[in-house]
């Protein structure tokens, strides 16, 4: 089994976050280091480490942070101009937190993730 996560702790509410949404297969929380004015972090309440992890009995919990994203973006006021979603998996991709993890980051324009030779 996997290693408990500090998310593991805000699913719980154990530690101290500004949880927008949770229900029983997902929870979502505000950044602590936003990269956007909107920089919710969605999780499963299930651990699964990366994506590297993931099996098809973590399809609903994974589907459900698609749909979560999009009604907190309409709730954010930012579905209309857009919004990023990203999942990191492993370090060379940034992952910090071994807890997959989708950002949801809008309220400004992001510009091009990637530039050509990149």
């Amino acid at each position: 089994m996997a290693e408990e996560t500090i998310f593991s702790k805000i699913i719980r509410r154990e530690i101290p976050a500004d949880v927008v949404w949770q229900d029983d297969l997902v929870t979502a929380f505000r950044d602590i280091s936003p990269q956007a004015p909107s920089h919710i972090l969605i999780i499963p309440n299930v651990l699964i480490p990366t994506v590297n992890d993931v099996k098809e009995e973590h399809e609903l919990a994974l589907g459900r942070m698609m749909t979560v994203a999009a009604k907190i973006a309409e709730q954010e006021g930012i579905a209309e101009d857009g919004y990023r979603l990203i999942v990191n998996c492993n370090r060379h991709a940034g992952q910090e937190v071994y807890h997959i993890h989708m950002h949801l980051l809008g309220g400004r324009p992001l510009g091009p993730l990637l530039t050509k030779g990149q």
